[in-house]
């Protein structure tokens, strides 16, 4: 496995992190890992020399970090680095949360300390509870105290709200969504040439768009099996992130042994693209913008919605549906659902809007989507 060295923390990372966002599970049962499968994948990866390894609080409502604690304590704990999150929405309540939640994510990890700790998903929304709690002070005693190695934060917002987080705060790392997609549209590139010239190592998140850029329409991915018809869509995709000097790991929230060995096939003896790969890329993501899919990268931050809307799973099939363009596959996937779960029962709360890391305007989609499955 591909390892970088950081200067600036004096350790060599793993090219590709393991994200436990998205283990597999059993059936719909967000909660309930499927730990034969996904402690299988943990030691596949541990086995090629991955060794980081990131959770956080909400993950898997709240069994990601027990199953990486049950998982990655076989290991000695100086041969991993683990990253876990404080949160910064409802979780959250008083100053006192703060050090209940740190503590009950050590006990969960089983460990004393994370090599990696993260204010998790930082953005205009969450600042008043980020300020109003003293978060970042209440962090740096853990990290004075040994408990945090090294103090960061993930990110999802615009370039003027992160210029005021790095100059305001001394960080070790950031953790910003990062992907050929979110580039230019969601100006990536800006947030992540901002990091770099403050000499900030970057983790990338949702490099492969939840997924989305692991399946793309027939023409995007015509134009990449054209190109190389050995290489998935997905290793395009971490290649993309991986290829920018400043990136100290790429992390992939993996669901099965597939994705583990054609991520470890891909970040091994890794080759960043070359300029012809990179217009290649441009072509194929010019095709899959055409496509009219909606930016849901599956994070499931929406969730629960107070209607009982399966808002990812929604997103999901009709995604499915823009690249494939199967109405049966559609209509089969939309009758699975319950009659709660579905498009029409959302009544434009907005509370997901607030949510959504990705700014989705999702109950105008929950109407137009409502009308398509009944057409």
């Amino acid at each position: 496995m591909e390892k970088r060295h950081i200067d600036s923390l004096g350790i060599d990372v793993s090219l590709l992190g393991f994200g436990c966002m998205r283990l597999p599970i059993v059936g719909d049962q967000k909660n309930k890992i499927d730990y034969p499968l996904a402690e299988k994948m943990i030691d596949r990866a541990v086995k090629a020399g991955v060794n980081y390894f990131d959770t956080a609080w909400p993950y898997h409502e709240q069994m990601s970090e027990v199953f990486v604690g049950d998982t990655l304590s076989k290991y000695p704990r100086q041969n991993y680095f683990l990253a876990s999150k404080m949160p910064t929405w409802e979780a959250v309540q008083a100053e006192s949360d703060v050090e209940r939640i740190f503590n009950e994510q050590l006990r969960k990890c089983k460990t004393d300390y994370f090599d990696f700790y993260l204010v998790h998903a930082l953005e205009r929304g969450h600042m008043d509870r980020f300020l109003k709690f003293d978060m970042y002070n209440k962090l740096k005693a853990k990290k004075a105290e040994g408990k945090i190695r090294r103090l960061g934060f993930s990110f999802h917002d615009n370039v003027e709200l992160l210029e005021e987080l790095v100059k305001g705060y001394e960080w070790d790392f950031a953790q910003i969504q990062l992907n050929y997609i979110d580039w230019d549209t969601l100006n990536a590139q800006g947030l992540y040439d901002l990091l770099t010239e403050k000499q900030i190592p970057v983790i990338v998140m949702e490099p492969v768009r939840g997924g989305a850029l692991a399946a793309l329409n027939e023409k995007s991915t015509a134009i990449l099996k054209n190109a190389d018809p050995s290489a998935s869509a997905a290793s395009w995709a971490m290649r993309f992130a991986a290829s920018l000097p400043n990136v100290m790991t790429v992390l992939s929230g993996m669901s099965s042994l597939e994705q583990v060995d054609d991520n470890i096939k891909t970040l091994s003896n890794f080759k960043p693209l070359s300029e012809a790969e990179r217009k290649i890329l441009n072509e194929a993501a010019a095709a899959f913008r055409a496509s009219g899919t909606i930016p849901c990268t599956g994070c499931r931050y929406c969730m629960d919605c107070p209607s009982g809307v399966d808002i990812p799973r929604i997103f999901s099939h009709y995604n499915h549906y823009q690249t494939s363009r199967s109405r049966d596959q559609f209509d089969g996937y939309y009758r699975s659902l319950t009659d709660r779960q579905k498009a029409d029962k959302c009544i434009s709360c907005g509370k997901c809007v607030k949510l959504c890391p990705q700014g989705i305007s999702v109950p105008k989609y929950m109407k137009e989507i409502a009308v398509f499955a009944a057409s």
